[in-house]
């Protein structure tokens, strides 16, 4: 996904581990991020909620998860996600709310 992103130009930090995601929150404010959702030691509900709390609300949250239903959706608003993209992705979608918030914050 970094790879696609860097193609389409944007600028890509990636993180593997949500420990050192938000790490990396406390020292950096990027526009935007794209969370997993069952990530282990710390889900990306739990990692939005801390962003946001960090960050409030900007930047933008986008959830990508194999987990699609209405329940999950509302679970991911309330944590703080401002859009919900399930697996498999689509890459034209992304790319689109992403280049909306460059322009946004421009």
């Amino acid at each position: 996904m970094g790879v696609l992103l860097r193609a389409s130009g944007h600028r890509v930090d990636v993180e593997v581990d949500p420990r050192n995601a938000l790490a990396y929150a406390e020292r950096v404010r990027p526009d935007a991020y794209i969370l997993d959702i069952g990530m282990p030691h710390l889900d990306g509900y739990e990692l939005a909620r801390r962003i946001r709390a960090l960050h409030g609300s900007r930047p933008l949250l986008v959830a990508l998860t194999g987990y699609g239903h209405p329940a999950d959706r509302e679970r991911a608003r309330l944590a703080g996600f401002d859009h919900h993209l399930v697996k498999p992705l689509d890459p034209e979608a992304l790319i689109r709310l992403l280049d909306a918030q460059a322009i946004a914050t421009a």
